[in-house]
């Protein structure tokens, strides 16, 4: 065995083919345990309150038995304590090693509070003081994490089966592409998505909604799409974003980028966002190498 210097990491000086590794980490309160079990579910090898000190063995672990292990998550969290200090300078070593990748569940401070209030279960990191206390601290404390991460989840506006449909989709099946594009329709009203990468608004469009024939359609509706992209700009709209996104999806898959999201917005989430969402999907599944996923956020609110 060979030690790589300020690597945090002990390989094996023989090659071997590894599997996939992920590191599951994010605020208390935010979801991971829900991840965790949806991952499992997906047939993923899942290890639960690793020390991070840990991750360089499991990561020679699958290195070794990637015909057994071939997919394996790694749950690191807070809980370590002092332990969890060392996860920034594991991570740095496992990075310059394997493909290994960083899953971050976050939520908003106030709705980490409401779910530690329900639980009535104090944070790990509050000690004397109070929720809001614990929180910070550990929000200071992953901060470099979260930056560094590959997928960031926003779980604020996510129930428990929200999340576990949400690492459904972004974890099944994804062997079969190099990245994993979700277009996802919203409505402003409801609140900007967090975990988004690009950001289109479709509020430059007639609003079908003040066309009593179809207000109470949506637009997957076939009368609801045509509609709005027959609309003057809509068709160059949409075949220059199209176009724009071909490039970066190829550059994604370059840099090893292996998800990203793209959120169409309008007003409410039911009609021009949601029709143009399904038509930027519709354009951009032939491009190689690449899964697209289309999800609707809003659809079905009042």
């Amino acid at each position: 065995m060979t030690a790589r210097p300020d690597s945090g990491v002990t390989m094996d000086e023989t090659t071997h083919t590894a599997g996939d590794v992920l590191i599951v980490t994010g605020m208390s309160g935010a979801g991971r345990s829900t991840a965790a079990n949806a991952l499992e579910d997906l047939g993923w090898y899942v290890v639960d309150n690793l020390p991070p000190q840990m991750l360089g063995p499991l990561l020679e672990l699958t290195e070794h038995a990637a015909a057994t292990l071939p997919k394996v998550a790694a749950v690191v969290d807070v809980r370590g304590r002092d332990l969890f200090d060392q996860l920034p300078h594991e991570i740095r070593g496992l990075r310059s090693h394997s493909n290994a990748r960083i899953v971050f569940l976050d939520a908003s401070n106030e709705v980490l509070v409401r779910r530690f209030e329900a639980v009535r279960r104090p944070h790990p990191l509050q000690g004397a003081g109070t929720l809001v206390d614990g929180i910070r601290k550990e929000r200071e404390r992953l901060a470099e994490i979260r930056e560094s991460a590959d997928i960031v989840i926003d779980t604020s506006s996510l129930n428990i089966h929200q999340l576990a449909t949400r690492v459904f989709e972004l974890f099944s099946d994804e062997r079969a592409a190099r990245h994993t594009l979700t277009i996802m329709s919203f409505g402003f009203k409801y609140g900007l998505p967090t975990d988004v990468d690009m950001v289109a608004d479709m509020r430059f469009l007639p609003n079908p909604f003040w066309n009593e024939e179809l207000r109470g359609l949506t637009g997957q509706d076939e009368r609801v799409s045509e509609y709005v992209l027959s609309q003057e700009g809509a068709p160059e709209f949409v075949d220059a974003y199209a176009a724009a996104l071909r490039p970066v999806l190829q550059g994604y898959q370059r840099e090893n980028k292996r998800h990203a999201v793209v959120a169409v917005g309008c007003t409410g989430g039911k009609h021009r966002s949601v029709a143009t969402a399904e038509e930027l999907a519709r354009r951009l599944s032939d491009e190689p190498g690449v899964a697209v996923r289309v999800m609707h956020r809003d659809l079905g609110r009042e």
